[in-house]
């Protein structure tokens, strides 16, 4: 066993990058005789099957923060951690069935879209602006740094040169082709991304079973670390104030999760470019079912590194190697590069294709967003009303650009910071509360004011920085927090609505029919395995 990469290491990767790119340049070159319009660059032609919508939605989710901040999490605090996971596939199927609809009945290009058709301009602009600066300083941002981070440990090479190579990867096929570039080539991004999950999984489990195999490792990973395979933790333990028990089921986690798979546009987009709503419901149900098996490749993991270097025999077999950048519990975010130092040569550079693909793949579908964003809610609203396709593509592609560089010079700042995916949720959750509110009042409450779902958004922000730094121990958790500040944004909401409307309906307020919401036997079949398979792995690891 040996750290660093070896030629076929590199020969692998050198192949990897050059099919991603070589895809993504060929699914976007204009057809003859049609020049790309906006429809084409933002929603890929409103022509994706449901195949390459759930494959993209997993693409674009999953990165560096799953790989290298869950993986670092299932290092600190265990299995608990998936119920980010699973949770999601259960979300998905409500996202598909409740929310889709409505999104693709009204024909939107963005998320802000929607706010300026059921509210005003006013507020889509304001929640515009505040997703631009989410997606360039926290999301680009951190994926950046964890990409950087990962590539540091692993080749050596200096992070801001990693940094900078993985940010002009993404822009060599998404800032030209769009979302078409990026759906297209998640299809192979998620190939490599399982493949090499699963090959760092059967080796970190094959090492800790002393080559004996997966199940044999698994069950002696259980057997050294039981306190690491439980979903609901009790007060007592140390990771409560995260994952803080049956509240993660009932509670917090629930703002988490609808926020980010129903309203947030780098996720949503790919739904709203697919051929049909039913064509986006089936790929719906392929990301909800691809969404159970990524704790085994991104938490297990993590887990098996805490056995490993627990184990002193297991560490003493390892070599010099096993001694190079060591996880800890105070750097568990090391966990899953240390890992791949381990890989046999060649299946190292599967391994961190996967990586890369991760990476790559959230970097582009962020790029897409962020340029859809800008486009339509600010230039297209405020700068240039009459812009024409080639004008709009080309300042998609600028913008994106932009965001980019911004990105490339906030994400080494991000230094020092250990369990980065917890980190993210923790302040993403700052603001999603208010936002949620605002949606979930006005997709489903027909009273919704526009004034009240600004004075909403607004004073969420204060209430949850209030409930943050008060000294009042039930508030601890952060999504407890979140738990409130939502429910009390819309309360804030519906007192306004009241007053204002007096109890009657909003003029903009959506009519809701049984047959809008009326989904395919395959989907409700489907929707119920999942269930039934979430209840027998919360039962197996409760």
């Amino acid at each position: 066993m040996t750290a660093g990469f070896e030629m076929w290491d590199y020969v692998v990767f050198v192949a990897y990058a050059i099919l991603i790119l070589g895809v993504g340049l060929w699914v976007s070159r204009d057809k003859d005789g049609h020049q790309k319009n906006a429809e084409d660059y933002f929603l890929a032609s409103k022509s994706l099957p449901w195949w390459a919508i759930g494959t993209s939605l997993i693409a674009a989710n999953i990165s560096a923060e799953q790989f290298i901040g869950m993986s670092g999490s299932g290092f600190a605090l265990g299995l608990a951690i998936a119920s980010y996971e699973w949770m999601a596939a259960l979300t998905l199927i409500i996202v598909g069935k409740y929310f889709l609809p409505i999104f693709i009945e009204k024909g939107l290009y963005t998320i802000p879209e929607f706010v300026e058709k059921r509210f005003s301009t006013n507020l889509k602009t304001i929640l515009a602006v505040f997703w631009l600066a989410l997606y360039i300083f926290v999301n680009l941002a951190s994926v950046l740094y964890l990409g950087g981070l990962a590539i540091e440990t692993i080749m050596g090479i200096d992070m801001m040169h990693a940094i900078i190579g993985l940010a002009l990867f993404a822009a060599a096929y998404s800032l030209y082709g769009g979302l078409s570039a990026v759906a297209w080539t998640d299809v192979i991004q998620v190939v490599f991304l399982v493949l090499g999950g699963l090959v760092t999984t059967y080796l970190a489990l094959n090492t800790v079973s002393g080559g004996e195999g997966v199940l044999s490792g698994f069950s002696k990973v259980v057997e050294a670390a039981p306190d690491k395979f439980h979903m609901i933790l009790e007060e007592t333990n140390e990771n409560y104030v995260n994952l803080p028990g049956i509240w993660v089921l009932i509670g917090g986690l629930w703002v988490a999760n609808l926020y980010y798979w129903g309203f947030n546009q780098y996720i949503i987009q790919r739904t709203l470019a697919a051929k049909s709503l039913k064509e986006s419901q089936k790929g719906i149900l392929l990301a909800a079912f691809l969404k159970l098996i990524i704790p085994v490749v991104v938490v297990v993991p993590g887990i098996a590194a805490y056995v490993m270097v627990n184990d002193p025999s297991i560490m003493a077999n390892l070599g010099e190697a096993g001694m190079l950048n060591v996880p800890t519990t105070d750097q568990a975010d090391k966990a899953y590069p240390w890992l791949l130092q381990f890989l046999p040569v060649g299946l190292k550079g599967v391994a961190f294709a996967a990586l890369a693909a991760a990476i790559v793949s959230s970097l582009a579908s962020m790029l897409n967003s962020t340029s859809t964003i800008f486009t339509m809610d600010i230039y297209k609203q405020y700068i240039n009303k009459d812009a024409n396709d080639k004008t709009t593509v080309n300042v998609g592609r600028i913008s994106a650009a932009v965001a980019l560089l911004i990105a490339v010079i906030v994400a080494p700042l991000l230094g020092g910071i250990d369990q980065a995916f917890q980190f993210i949720q923790e302040y993403t959750g700052i603001v999603s509360p208010g936002i949620l509110a605002v949606f979930i009042l006005g997709l489903f409450w027909k009273k919704t004011t526009n004034n009240a779902a600004i004075w909403g958004a607004i004073l969420s922000i204060p209430i949850a920085l209030a409930l943050k730094f008060l000294p009042i121990p039930v508030f601890e958790p952060w999504m407890h927090q979140m738990g409130i500040t939502t429910l009390l944004s819309m309360l804030v909401i519906v007192i306004i609505s009241n007053i204002q409307n007096k109890g009657a309906d909003d003029p903009k307020g959506i009519p809701l029919t049984k047959e809008l919401f009326k989904t395919t036997p395959l989907f409700n079949v489907g929707s119920f395995a999942i269930m039934i398979i979430l209840t027998v792995l919360y039962a197996l690891f409760w």
